[in-house]
C-alpha cells in the first residue's frame, strides 16, 4: 500500500517533467517561452520565477478549496496568483534588477499564464494539499528545463559562446566561448544571429518540437512491431497445438 502510495507520488511528479510536460507537450505558455530564451539566465531566471508562482498559487488553491464558491473560483484563482505575482515581482525588482530589466513584463504576463491558472483549476482546487504542492513542482521543473533547453541552444547557435553572470549579477561574469573567439592570432565566428531574434525562438521550438515527435513516432513504431511479433508468435503456437492434436 505505502508503495502504491510512492508510485503514485512519483508519477505525478514526474509527469509533468515528460508525460504532460507543459511546454513540449500541451504546449502552454508559449509567449514567456519564446521571447524569455535569448540567454540561458534568463531562461533560468524565468522558469524559477513562474515555479515558486505555480508552487504558492496551487498550495494556497488546495487549502482554501473547499471555501470557495463554485460561482467565483475563476476570479479567486486569478486574485490568488495575481497576489504571488506581484510579490514575486517586487523581491525581484529589490534583490535582482537585472533579472527584472531582462523579464520585463513577461513578469506581470504569469498572472494570466495559462499553466498556472489551469494547474489551479484542473487540479490544485481537486485535490489536497501534498499532491497540488508535488503537481506544481513537476510542472515548475518541466517548464523550467523546456525554456532552458530551448536558450541553450539559442545562446550557444545565436552568440556563438555562454554568458554567465551578466543577469545574475552576483555571479562573477564568465562568457565561454563555443562557436565565436576573438583573439591576436585566432578569429573565427561560427555563429547563427538569426538566432537570437524573434523569428529563431519560433525555429528553434518548431525544431525541438519536431525532434520530440520524431522520438515518439519511432518509439510507437517499435511498439507496434512488437505487437504484431507477438500477434505473429501466438498464432503459429496456435497452429502447432492444433496440427498435435490431429
Amino acid at each position: 500500500m505505502a508503495k502504491d502510495k510512492t508510485n503514485s507520488k512519483l508519477a505525478n511528479f514526474t509527469k509533468g517533467l515528460f508525460k504532460e510536460n507543459p511546454l513540449f507537450v500541451m504546449v502552454l505558455g508559449t509567449c514567456p517561452a519564446l521571447a524569455t530564451t535569448t540567454s540561458i539566465e534568463s531562461a533560468i531566471g524565468m522558469g524559477l520565477l513562474f515555479t515558486i508562482v505555480l508552487i504558492c498559487s496551487n498550495v494556497l488553491i488546495s487549502l482554501l478549496r473547499k471555501l470557495i464558491p463554485e460561482e467565483i473560483k475563476t476570479p479567486a484563482f486569478i486574485v490568488t496568483i495575481a497576489t504571488f505575482v506581484t510579490i514575486v515581482k517586487m523581491m525581484t525588482q529589490a534583490f535582482l534588477p537585472e533579472l527584472y530589466n531582462t523579464l520585463g513584463v513577461f513578469i506581470s504576463l504569469i498572472v494570466v499564464n495559462c499553466i498556472v491558472l489551469g494547474r489551479a483549476e484542473a487540479y490544485a482546487s481537486k485535490n489536497n494539499v501534498l499532491d497540488s504542492l508535488i503537481d506544481a513542482i513537476g510542472m515548475g521543473l518541466g517548464y523550467t528545463l523546456a525554456i532552458v533547453s530551448i536558450a541553450l541552444v539559442r545562446e550557444i547557435l545565436g552568440s556563438g559562446m555562454i554568458t554567465i553572470g551578466k543577469v545574475f549579477t552576483f555571479i562573477p561574469l564568465i562568457e565561454i566561448p563555443i562557436l565565436k573567439y576573438s583573439s591576436a592570432t585566432t578569429n573565427f565566428d561560427y555563429s547563427i544571429p538569426i538566432l537570437q531574434q524573434p523569428a529563431g525562438a519560433f525555429i528553434v521550438f518548431a525544431l525541438i518540437l519536431a525532434l520530440i515527435a520524431f522520438i515518439n513516432n519511432r518509439k510507437n513504431e517499435k511498439k507496434e512491431t512488437m505487437r504484431r511479433m507477438e500477434k505473429i508468435a501466438q498464432m503459429q503456437k496456435a497452429n502447432s497445438n492444433k496440427q498435435e492434436v490431429k
